[in-house]
């Protein structure tokens, strides 16, 4: 007679089980994005988000990116979360493209942590997701699909998996939290920090690093020897692909015209700004607002209901 098989077809959820996310933590989906290999090579360049948190997963590819204070190897597998105010720049180009999912979470608090943040201050910015990495990429690509193809009720669709990643991220956050126990966080430069912070509060004013160096009393020498150990990047670099980030975030989430941001990112003329910007993000800043954005196809039922209008 043949053994009996385990037919192991049933799984409880814990009786005690108590959601991360009640009461005043209510996260919000703002957006998720899709970042395929080609158009990586028009990279968003340095900016930062103050009231919520994105979190990307690199799908392919490979390249450095700067993460608030100092340059990352970041590689296909690995989950990049970025707390409100981490300033970071997406390197990319032609020779290190890079495939990546995106999504944006306002509304968090979470216990004992900075309002909007998803993780302590210290834990860090780059996790490997190794066996977590294939179920998160088919959370991220179902909500982009949904939202994408405009089906109903995807936004009601897309804030259920949203919980999904949050819950996922936090897991993988942990593990490498649990592997890294007694590794000591490097320090940054105490004064490579204060330098970073003045461009920060300031890159939309006329800076010159001889006024960097005058409000800081250091020497403009000194004070770019130290900067760019820290970060890889001049402090005259640096402030230049922070204003063409802002810049990004303003093109991608108002209607202002081009002239009215490129004086709010600290440039006098609009003709100078779009050369630094075609510079360092490969288009112009109409071209790029035109293309960032994805159009979402109306559902079926919508689209026939127009026609018998028209």
């Amino acid at each position: 007679m043949a053994e009996h098989q385990a037919m192991n077809v049933q799984c409880f959820v814990k009786k005690d089980f108590q959601s991360v996310f009640i009461g005043k933590n209510n996260p919000k989906l703002l957006y998720v994005s899709d970042i395929r290999p080609d158009t990586s090579a028009h990279p968003r360049v340095m900016h930062a988000h103050e009231d919520f948190v994105e979190l990307i997963l690199i799908c392919s590819g490979s390249s450095e990116y700067l993460i608030h204070d100092k340059k990352y190897k970041v590689q296909q597998g690995d989950l990049l979360i970025y707390n409100p105010g981490v300033v970071h720049d997406e390197i990319s180009g032609s020779d290190n493209l890079v495939g990546s999912y995106c999504i944006a979470v306002g509304n968090l608090h979470m216990p004992e942590l900075k309002e909007y943040a998803l993780i302590p201050q210290d834990a860090g910015f780059v996790f490997p997701t190794g066996e977590h990495f294939e179920p998160l990429k088919t959370l991220f690509e179902m909500m982009f699909r949904s939202l994408s193809s405009g089906e109903i009720n995807a936004e009601a669709f897309c804030h259920s998996l949203m919980h999904a990643v949050l819950v996922k991220a936090l897991t993988v956050v942990g593990v490498k939290a649990s592997n890294n126990e007694e590794t000591e966080v490097e320090e940054p430069s105490i004064l490579g920090q204060r330098i970073k912070e003045y461009i920060d509060k300031n890159y939309t004013e006329p800076i010159t690093l001889q006024s960097m160096g005058e409000a800081l009393n250091i020497s403009p020498y000194y004070l770019s020897h130290v900067f760019k150990e820290m970060s890889g990047y001049s402090p005259m670099q640096y402030l230049l692909r922070r204003r063409i980030g802002e810049a990004q975030t303003l093109l991608i989430s108002t209607d202002l015209p081009v002239t009215t941001i490129a004086g709010m990112v600290g440039y006098d003329t609009q003709s100078y700004f779009n050369l630094q910007f075609s510079k360092n993000v490969g288009m112009p800043p109409k071209k790029y607002r035109q293309n960032y954005l994805v159009e979402t196809r109306q559902p079926e039922k919508k689209r026939r209901k127009k026609k018998k209008e028209s």
